[in-house]
């Protein structure tokens, strides 16, 4: 891979307990759009504990995982965008995000 490295990608999401059902069928099909587009390999939706979320509020991360910086890349200028706009479409305020970037560490052979 020329130096490259598999990426982590997570999204932290704090959302509105209200909205949690609703929120979780529409991340599903979120996920399944993702993991669709090139140079994703691999996603996972976790129920954060600790911190734990403040009354009223339900905290989750999304952790997508990708070949490379590159198709992390063509994701954030050619996709991110629109998918990014149907969340807030559906949800506006009720929910907020925070995202990060991790270099995960070459696979061994064993």
């Amino acid at each position: 891979m020329s130096g490259a490295h598999a990426i982590a990608y997570e999204v932290e999401i704090d959302l509105d307990a209200a909205i949690e059902a609703d929120y979780r069928a529409w991340l599903q099909g979120h996920v399944a759009e993702i993991l669709a587009l090139p140079g994703f390999t691999g996603a996972c939706v976790q129920d954060v504990l600790e911190p734990a979320p403040a009354a009223g509020r339900v905290a989750l991360c999304v952790r997508y995982l990708l070949r490379d910086q590159a198709a992390l890349q063509d994701y954030l200028t050619r996709h991110a965008p629109r998918l990014r706009a149907d969340g807030m479409a559906r949800f506006g305020g009720r929910f907020t995000a925070r995202r990060r970037v991790l270099a995960l560490p070459p696979a061994t052979g064993g």
